[in-house]
């Protein structure tokens, strides 16, 4: 079952800003284009915490099924150990609003 580790907010420029929260963590950060992206393999968006500590890209992508688009988050920082974080951004439950967008945590079972 999907979590929610925090909520972000499309802004004007086509980035995120937002709260990720985790038990070790709870910061405000920036999901930003990625002006200088050169091949696939580079993230579309760099994350940055709001003391500009990069710890995370996100790349744009399509769903199999549905066709939609949506963003695919990898977070890596020294709290959450050797291990990184894979999310997805997607629409927050209960939200009228669509530039409202939860980071969705899907853990392996």
């Amino acid at each position: 079952m999907a979590q929610a580790l925090g909520y972000v907010t499309k802004n004007e420029t086509g980035g995120y800003e937002g709260t990720l929260a985790t038990m070790s963590l709870k910061k405000r950060i920036h999901i930003l284009p990625n002006a200088r992206k050169e091949t696939d393999a580079q993230p579309d968006f760099r994350v940055y915490t709001e003391d500009r500590v990069e710890i995370g890209g996100g790349w744009n992508r399509v769903g199999k099924a549905s066709g939609n688009p949506y963003v695919s988050l990898t977070f890596s920082a020294p709290e959450f150990g050797p291990n990184k974080i894979y999310a997805n951004l997607g629409r927050a439950a209960g939200q009228e609003d669509d530039r409202i967008m939860a980071i969705l945590w899907n853990p392996r079972s």
